[in-house]
Formats: C-alpha cells, structure tokens, sequence
C-alpha cells in the first residue's frame, strides 16, 4: 500500500517507549504498511524482536539533571542527533513520523518537522512529559494513552486524539484469561518493578510477608521480579520461610504472569497501568516518588478511580503496611473479582488499531 515508503517509529531506548512503539509496528506491518525504528543505542537488547524493516541508531542525550556542562554536552549531542535524523528522512522520505516520547525522540521529530514530513507524539502518560511538552507545538497531532492530559494549553489540546496505549501481542493473550478462582483461599501475588525493577519492592514485599501470621502467609503463591543485586537476598528470605517463590531480574513473559495473579504489587508507568486494565488484574501500586512530573502518581490515581487498585506512597509502604494490606485481602479474597472487572472495564484493547489509524489520517494512506 505504501510503496517502498515507511513509517517511521521513534522510541527511546527503555521498554515503557518501545512496548506500545512495537505494538504500532506490528499492526502498521498488518495493514501492509511497512515500519522503520530510530532509537538510541539502549535499545539493541530489545531490537532483535522489533518488527522494522530497519532500525537506525540516531545520538540523543538528556539535558536536564547534572551540572551545566553536561546540559551543553547534552545539547551538543540532541544538535548531532538532529543532523544525523535529516539525513536518514532525507534519504528514506518516510509518509509520516511518530515519536513516543523520551530525549531519543527529539532528533527525529525535530528533523521531521523542518522537513515538512507529517508527525504525530503518542504521550503514554496523564501527564505530558518534558520531551514531548518541547515538540508538541510542532507536530501535526497528539496521541494520548489517557482520557485526560494534564500540563498542556489550550492549543496542545486541539492536537489531541485519545487512541490509548498500544499493548503487545501478548497482553491481548493474557486478557483472553479467565480470572483465577479465589475458593481455593490461595492467593497468586506477582511483585514486579517495571523494566528497570524496583529496589523498594526487595526491601518492604519480602520483609512484609515474614511479618504475616503464618497461617496467612502459608497461602501465598509468590513471583517476584528483583534487579539482580537484590535477587539473593530476596529469594533467601523465602527460603527461610519455607516459602516457594520465583524470584528473577526480569520476566519476558511479564503479561502472561499478570494474568496468572489474583494481585500485583508495582509501580505505576504508564505500559503497566495500561496492561493491567487491559488484562484486568487487581494492583497495589506504588507510584515512583521522584519523577519531577509526578506522572506515575496520575496515571494510578486514574485506575484508582475504579476501584480496581490501591494507590500507596512510598513513603507509606512500610513492612507493617503491606502485612496488614495483604492480610485484610487474604480475608475477603472473593472482593478481588469485583476489583479485577473493574479494572478491565478502564483497558483499550485495540488501542494500536486506534493509532494507526490516526497514523493512516496523517499520512495520507
């Protein structure tokens, strides 16, 4: 359909940017419409399964944090970045470009939009994160992955389509899962980090079950996601209990494991918030504090509003505070299907289908 012309993806190289950059890919690829990947160099450990005819690796840095000469180093690599990025549009004349969000993006959507080639942003996000927020005035239209989009004007909301968040494949998969049953009184927990894990979830989940009763804690089927550093630690603390837990830095088939729980304990990017509605699984989320947008903070408390999730502050996330959470849950576990339609009632399966046709309107296919 489009010739030898492509779309051309551009993603920062971390999972929560690829994630739905690669679902749009597949369904493009469906449609017949074949799909090019600029990214950062972060990304070739997920390249090899990114559905692109070709994947070029554009220079990018991030020039917020650290002193002023990082920030001018980081400037002078996003200019170098932007050059590079012409030349690849120059050359290859893609139909259209879409950026979803992270300083790898900029070069990309920068040189597309001095030449004149049709752009879109996808912002995954409640709230619009600073990269994206620099190039939203010069792109033709924005992509949201939640109803409401904060920290934007008046002409940035004139931009906006709510397509949602792609999901992969295999998120779609893990939906067609029936909820476990709860009659058995056992209760399937899945602690995860997201891409880069999460050192808190080492510290408080393992601790916290040690502190249960252990009529409780005996009913507990444990898989835990735990950055390498920690993994030792955390799987000694269940051995000392007696307990059967899986316990791994990282987990391919994360969506197929979400589906397997009754609850998941995680933190709240907008790839996970967006898998658990769409899989419709019950959470206790645990937005990252430090984020100067607060953007996990919103994007929970938009789940939250359904009732299917519990929303705690770090700071709030004791040893003692989980025991009791998990213990009050392990009493009235048949409250868990009520929370888990609830959260599939907030999740947009076809989300990809929703941007590529965007995509199509913009590029003119």
């Amino acid at each position: 359909m489009s010739g030898d012309r492509a779309v051309l993806v551009a993603a920062g190289g971390t999972g929560g940017h690829l994630f739905p950059a690669q679902a749009l890919s597949e369904e493009l690829q469906r449609r017949g419409i074949a799909v090019e990947l600029a990214t950062d160099e972060r990304a070739i450990k997920y390249g090899g399964s990114f559905p692109a005819r070709q994947i070029h690796t554009i220079p990018a840095a991030t020039p917020t944090g650290g002193g002023v000469v990082s920030k001018v180093i980081a400037a002078l690599q996003l200019g170098h970045g932007t050059l590079t990025a012409r030349g690849i549009i120059k050359r290859t004349k893609p139909l259209c470009i879409v950026g979803f969000g992270g300083y790898p993006t900029v070069p990309p959507v920068m040189a597309a939009t001095m030449l004149g080639t049709p752009s879109i942003l996808h912002e995954q996000n409640a709230v619009m994160g600073r990269a994206n927020k620099f190039l939203a005035d010069r792109v033709n239209r924005i992509a949201t992955g939640f109803p409401e989009l904060g920290g934007v004007d008046a002409a940035i909301t004139a931009k906006v389509t709510h397509t949602g968040n792609p999901v992969r494949p295999s998120v779609i998969e893990a939906a067609q899962l029936a909820y476990p049953e709860t009659q058995s009184g056992r209760l399937r927990l899945l602690i995860t980090g997201g891409s880069q894990g999460a050192k808190v979830m080492s510290d408080i989940v393992p601790s916290a079950i040690a502190a249960m009763a252990p009529v409780m804690r005996e009913r507990l089927d444990i898989v835990q996601q735990a950055r390498g550093e920690d993994e030792a630690r955390v799987r000694e603390v269940y051995q000392s209990l007696g307990m059967k837990a899986e316990v791994a830095p990282f987990f391919t088939d994360l969506p197929a494991r979400i589906g397997w729980a009754h609850l998941v304990i995680a933190r709240s990017g907008a790839s996970t918030v967006s898998e658990l509605a769409v899989i419709g699984r019950p959470a206790i989320l645990v937005p990252f504090p430090f984020a100067l947008d607060q953007d996990q903070a919103v994007n929970a408390a938009h789940l939250a509003k359904t009732g299917a999730v519990e929303v705690v502050r770090q700071s709030d996330f004791t040893l003692e505070w989980l025991a009791a959470s998990l213990t009050r849950v392990l009493g009235r576990m048949e409250g868990l299907t009520a929370r888990a339609e609830a959260a599939k009632s907030a999740g947009i399966p076809d989300a990809a289908a929703r941007l590529a046709n965007l995509v199509c309107e913009v590029a003119g296919i």
